[in-house]
């Protein structure tokens, strides 16, 4: 399942998602992981149980790398059970591509029973039809 948190910059998107984060690892049988391009802002409100993965040393350009880095987190460890992405627009800058790689995570989430959740700052109003079938 793939969920996203979407809204314009500024609107609480990263202390909803780190809430769920939390509860999340509270509550799962397997690995949370959360995935940021600054992982260091956040450490101290997440819980030490989730696993923290930085791309910012990674230089992650394209939709196709950055599902390609988390295919490789996931093959480092089969037991995981939720990936959470905070500032998704901010690990890869455009839009170009974003569907594509909804649709393949989502294919991944299922194959692998991972439940995704990523926080998008766009504007609900001004989403593509694409993104609203995943906000929550």
């Amino acid at each position: 399942m793939v969920e996203l948190l979407i809204g314009k910059k500024g609107t609480g998107k990263t202390k909803v998602l780190i809430d769920n984060v939390n509860t999340s690892a509270a509550n799962a049988e397997g690995n949370v992981v959360f995935i940021s391009n600054n992982t260091s802002q956040n450490m101290y409100n997440i819980t030490s149980k989730v696993r923290m993965a930085d791309t910012s040393d990674f230089e992650i350009a394209s939709w196709n790398e950055f599902f390609g880095f988390i295919c490789g987190i996931i093959s480092g460890n089969f037991d995981i059970t939720n990936i959470f992405v905070d500032g998704t627009l901010k690990i890869v800058k455009d839009m170009d591509g974003f569907e594509g790689f909804l649709t393949r995570i989502e294919e991944l989430g299922k194959k692998f029973d991972i439940n995704f959740e990523l926080s998008v700052s766009v504007d609900a109003a001004e989403a593509p039809e694409y993104i609203k079938k995943y906000v929550k």
